[in-house]
């Protein structure tokens, strides 16, 4: 039997903490009951520098039952770094990880078949929602467009996958040797390798509370995630740029020929719509170079992803 940790990226979450920790602890109770893992398996939440009672609460919970553990971060680093710091500190406690959601809407049954293919000799098994007809309209297409657009934009990623995934110690080690402090973890684990394939599950109703992750943050989420992982919209500005200087020198052959003929007229509204037109375009090519400049300061500086104050195991 292996050793699974469950590891839980928290912030803000006193609303859903306890009712997580039970029904997370019955499903690892269950899977020792079978036989899938061994009694060494901990459960792991990952307190991201929450504001609320959220540590209080893990500190609550491991004393009344050593399997739960929690890990407490300096400040807020955000999800992807809080969930990377919990992998990385039981990565060498474990044979296998599975990350998930402290909001229960990742349906933990899924854990069981995770489980089965770990020890079918997968390395990463990814957990991939059915379908998306409890999302609202415009949640469903925002999150479609924005899965069409990473493809487009060549990022490789799981059609419909979040953070809900099993890795084995091994594909951990492997995560460790990505040093980018841009954290996309959903296009990062691809890249990995290793045996992988994905079980599928139905995603339920948030428990309580409010979602962490507004528009504003998932338009920011899906800019860090390109500009992490292509330079094509770069290049995409390299091909813009081209086809103005081909439209420019056309439009200067036409207005050497009106002028060589004398047919020259003012033309303000011409003009002046140019002048938007390039501006607007010069300054959207700025804001795009100057995100991968801003990703460069980021890495250059080497700063650490996370700062762990406290562990409770």
């Amino acid at each position: 039997m292996k050793t699974v940790y469950f590891v839980v990226p928290c912030y803000n979450e006193q609303e859903v903490l306890n009712e997580t920790a039970k029904r997370l602890n019955e499903k690892m109770e269950n899977l020792i009951a079978q036989g899938k893992i061994n009694e060494d398996s901990r459960i792991v939440f990952v307190d991201d520098g929450s504001r609320d009672a959220t540590y209080s609460i893990m500190c609550v919970l491991h004393a009344e039952n050593p399997r739960l553990c929690a890990v407490k971060l300096s400040r807020n680093q955000g999800h992807q770094n809080a969930l990377l710091a919990g992998l990385m500190t039981v990565k060498d406690k474990c044979d296998a990880a599975i990350s998930l959601d402290a909001d229960l809407q990742d349906d933990i049954n899924a854990i069981d078949e995770m489980v089965d293919r770990f020890n079918e000799g997968y390395d990463v098994v990814y957990g991939v929602r059915s379908s998306r007809k409890k999302d609202t309209f415009f949640k469903r297409t925002t999150a479609q467009a924005f899965y069409k657009l990473m493809l487009f934009f060549g990022v490789e990623m799981v059609y419909n996958h979040a953070d809900y995934r099993l890795m084995s110690s091994r594909a951990l080690e492997a995560l460790e040797s990505f040093n980018e402090v841009n954290l996309f973890l959903r296009g990062i684990v691809p890249l990995v390798g290793f045996k992988s394939t994905q079980v599928t599950y139905e995603r339920g109703e948030r428990f309580a509370g409010e979602s962490k992750y507004p528009l504003k943050k998932m338009l920011h989420f899906a800019v860090d995630g390109i500009t992490s992982f292509s330079v094509k919209p770069i290049r995409m500005v390299l091909a813009l740029g081209f086809v103005i200087l081909f439209i420019s020198i056309l439009v200067l052959l036409y207005s050497l020929i009106r002028w060589i003929l004398g047919q020259t007229v003012a033309g303000w509204t011409t003009i002046v719509a140019s002048i938007w037109a390039l501006g607007s375009i010069q300054l959207l090519a700025l804001g795009i170079v100057g995100e991968y400049v801003g990703k460069i300061y980021k890495e250059v500086k080497a700063r650490p992803r996370f700062i762990i104050e406290e562990t409770l195991f």
